[in-house]
């Protein structure tokens, strides 16, 4: 997609950044990256990713991961413990399988003081964040103080492969040391940004916006019978004080979705006013009523200044996928609209 659209040295945007995958394709690739988001967890994970790890963070976390992790006493009682807990934002991680982690996630986040550095620190949040996710979210059996301890070493050794990896293809694309440019707004708000308040624009927007009438809980785990926690933000230590519907565009109290595709036109002409023109932004979106929705979505697009690229048929070009890493409670709904995907692909006009 990167060398289809765009060159090296192009501003590639990602306006709705999640996790972040496009900003750390892009930076690999040697482009200019800049990722929004309105949520912080996604900026956390986004710089997370994209920060240089030194040689010496790299040794520290390394010992933290495979020495102090293993070595924390569950056992021990301490006013401190108390301290490391947020109530608001470790909700429901009384419920039974979460109880015993809980303590154990408060003595790991306390053991971050060991580590000499804030970039090594924000690593091994990050490597928390992680193992806990796999540990917790939407699990049907509980997972043992054992196996956490060995998913933390083993979660990060291979972050931090991954991560030296990374750094090094940066600095071989980028000539030396590049930090993307990470923007916690909304995407409605890009343009009293730098660098587009200036003038720059985007050559390509590649991105993944919220779904239409799908319920998908970007900030919240789901733990003990699918009750819902803000736990990552305890974890990452971010801020959250806004509801579902701030984050997806819409409540799942809206059966028509008219708020999504109200925000949805706003943030889209947004995003066109920071675009060159002809540039191409390629997105991949799911929806629970795709008969409808589709053809909405479509002309949101339409509105917004963009138009779809076709074949020389004239037929759009456009491409179907399963979802992938559905959680297993979704799986057992089956192959609903909302387990298939699709890649549209519009040029700024």
């Amino acid at each position: 997609m990167l060398e289809t659209f765009s060159s090296p040295g192009d501003v590639v945007l990602d306006p709705y950044m999640g996790g972040g995958t496009t900003i750390v394709e892009a930076m690999a690739a040697g482009r200019e990256a800049i990722g929004c988001d309105l949520n912080s967890l996604a900026v956390f994970v986004a710089r997370a990713k994209t920060q240089p790890i030194s040689t010496r963070d790299a040794v520290e976390i390394r010992t933290w991961a495979s020495t102090v992790i293993p070595g924390l006493n569950y056992r021990i009682k301490s006013d401190r413990i108390a301290e490391a807990i947020c109530a608001d934002r470790a909700r429901n991680m009384h419920l039974p399988s979460a109880r015993p982690l809980k303590k154990f996630l408060a003595l790991a986040l306390l053991s971050l003081e060991e580590l000499s550095s804030e970039e090594a620190r924000l690593f091994a949040r990050c490597v928390l964040l992680n193992v806990s996710q796999w540990a917790l979210n939407g699990k049907k059996t509980s997972v043992s103080l054992a196996s956490f301890r060995e998913r933390v070493t083993q979660c990060a050794q291979e972050m931090l492969k991954a991560s030296i990896s990374f750094q090094a293809a940066v600095e071989e694309q980028h000539g030396g040391r590049y930090l993307p440019r990470l923007i916690h707004d909304s995407a409605a708000n890009l343009q009293f940004h730098s660098p587009f308040k200036s003038g720059r624009k985007a050559d390509l927007v590649v991105t993944s916006p919220p779904y239409p009438g799908v319920h998908m809980l970007y900030h919240r785990w789901q733990v003990d019978g699918r009750r819902e926690t803000p736990a990552p933000y305890w974890i990452a230590d971010c801020l959250d004080g806004k509801g579902e519907a701030f984050y997806t565009f819409g409540s799942r109290k809206d059966p028509d979705s008219e708020q999504y595709f109200s925000q949805s036109l706003a943030t889209l002409r947004a995003i066109r006013s920071v675009m060159k023109k002809g540039a191409v932004m390629a997105q991949m979106i799911a929806f629970s009523r795709p008969e409808t929705q589709l053809k909405r979505y479509l002309r949101n697009m339409d509105e917004a200044g963009f138009e779809e690229l076709r074949r020389p048929t004239g037929r759009a070009i456009r491409s179907w996928r399963s979802v992938p890493g559905r959680s297993w409670h979704a799986n057992l709904k089956g192959h609903t609209h909302s387990a298939r995907e699709v890649a549209l692909l519009h040029r700024a006009v």
